[in-house]
């Protein structure tokens, strides 16, 4: 028991002095701002042309056959508008042009001798009527002279005036059908006149397309097609079907590039409007483009669940490098302190 207390109880002679204990406060927590983050979004597009117009071998009507290619724009070449960059043989049509224009010529003479021959005949059946009704008033006249005739002078003078009036009224009658048949018969040369007319007005139009021209300025590219077995641009000479691919007109002044953007990357497309382009074809090679439009709706493939955007972007600069279905990919970057991304 006092050797319990004895533990209990400090010493005097064993004291120390008081050990002091420091614990460590707990670090403040700061903070920190992270530093501006970049990203950059890379997609995949196709140089395209924004004034373009493909061009087919045309379909002549009346025709169904192939047509012989005889010029064609080389290659690359500058084209103004109206210019002629391709024609086909035109000799069979030019020579239906002229047996048209032929018959044309004659049916409008025959019209012509026919309207004149017409008139002439009104004109004589004109001056019959008038002496029939002449004769018709001279025997009315001698009718008048009756009671101091004799009978017999009478009777020959009422035959007279009735033959007189049965006369004028058969004139009038064959006077009105042959009117009708006369102009029944102008109205059909007039008619066969106008059938020739539009078949020349028809063919005219052949010969037209069978010269394409240029619909704008631009430069010409040539469309690979089916030929001696293989595929290969048209060279004069070649016999081709209506509606195949001839060529191709784009203005190399105006080019975009469209690219399909994941929705994902959509917010940093609006942050960051302006992108780097690349060539495939031409590596080191970079042109400035600038976000022109893009689509307000998603698509989606049927076994993808990723949406994206169709987007335009606009090339700032000019090169003969840049020609329509290059593949190209465009780098987008945009920062945090990018203003805030359109709803």
């Amino acid at each position: 028991m006092c050797g319990c207390l004895l533990l209990c109880l400090p010493l005097p002679a064993c004291s120390r002095a008081p050990v002091s204990v420091i614990v460590a406060a707990e670090p403040a927590r700061v903070s920190a701002q992270p530093s501006p983050e970049r990203k950059v979004v890379r997609i995949a597009g196709l140089v395209q042309a924004l004034e373009s117009q493909s061009i087919r071998v045309p379909q002549v009507s009346g025709t169904g056959g192939r047509m012989t290619l005889t010029r064609l724009a080389p290659n690359g070449s500058k084209a103004s508008k109206g210019d002629i960059v391709a024609e086909f043989d035109r000799i069979a049509i030019l020579d239906e042009e002229r047996d048209t224009k032929a018959k044309v010529d004659d049916l409008s003479h025959q019209w012509e001798e026919k309207k004149a021959q017409v008139n002439s005949d009104a004109a004589k059946r004109v001056a019959q009527l008038r002496e029939a009704e002449a004769d018709l008033e001279k025997a009315q006249l001698q009718l008048r002279k009756g009671p101091v005739l004799s009978e017999i002078d009478r009777l020959k003078n009422e035959s007279k005036a009735e033959n007189a009036r049965l006369r004028l009224a058969s004139l009038k009658k064959s006077d009105e059908i042959r009117r009708r048949a006369e102009a029944a018969a102008v109205k059909t040369l007039e008619l066969k006149r106008q059938r020739q007319q539009v078949s020349l007005e028809r063919i005219q139009s052949n010969l037209e397309r069978l010269q394409i021209r240029a619909p704008l300025d631009g430069m010409v590219v040539l469309e690979n097609t089916w030929r001696n077995g293989s595929m290969g641009p048209a060279q004069a000479g070649d016999q081709m079907w209506p509606g195949m691919p001839i060529l191709r007109i784009f203005n190399p002044s105006r080019m975009v590039v469209v690219a399909s953007v994941d929705e994902p990357d959509i917010a940093w497309l609006w942050k960051s409007p302006n992108a780097r382009l690349y060539l495939d074809a031409y590596p080191g090679t970079v042109f400035e483009t600038k976000l022109d439009s893009a689509n307000p709706v998603a698509t989606a493939g049927m076994d993808s669940p990723v949406r994206s955007f169709m987007a335009t972007f606009r090339i700032e600069q000019q090169s003969p490098l840049l020609l329509p279905d290059l593949s190209a990919a465009l780098e987008i970057g945009s920062g945090a302190s990018a203003e805030k991304a359109r709803p």
